[in-house]
């Protein structure tokens, strides 16, 4: 998959139809976060009576995408033209503190 600027990012560990010249290593993209008060309080009143929580999916799909951004700023910074095994992973630090991570490793390709 290509981002809005080009770089090739994918799951996959080699790119279709290209070979990696070089591997210039792991970058990743690092976010901790936490709802503001009022997705707090608004997520907190869903939990009482369930169902999907979409504050709190806002609140993640927005701390992946800043993730990725920063693992893409970090292989660019590199001279990368691709990162592959691209992975995410998240740890909550304390109670309402999640850390977001975006991985992979940052390649040349020929």
């Amino acid at each position: 998959m290509n981002d809005a600027a080009g770089m090739i990012v994918t799951t996959a560990n080699q790119i279709q139809g290209r070979s990696v010249r070089a591997e210039l290593g792991i970058v990743r993209g690092l976010v901790v976060r936490t709802p503001n008060i009022f997705q707090g309080i608004f997520g907190a009143f869903r939990v009482l009576f369930g169902g999907n929580i979409a504050t709190y999916e806002g609140v993640c799909e927005k701390a992946r995408q800043h993730a990725y951004e920063r693992m893409v700023a970090q292989a660019r910074t590199l001279g990368a033209d691709a990162v592959i095994a691209m992975r995410y992973d998240a740890t909550e630090l304390m109670s309402g503190i999640t850390e977001i991570l975006a991985y992979g490793t940052a390649v040349k390709l020929d």
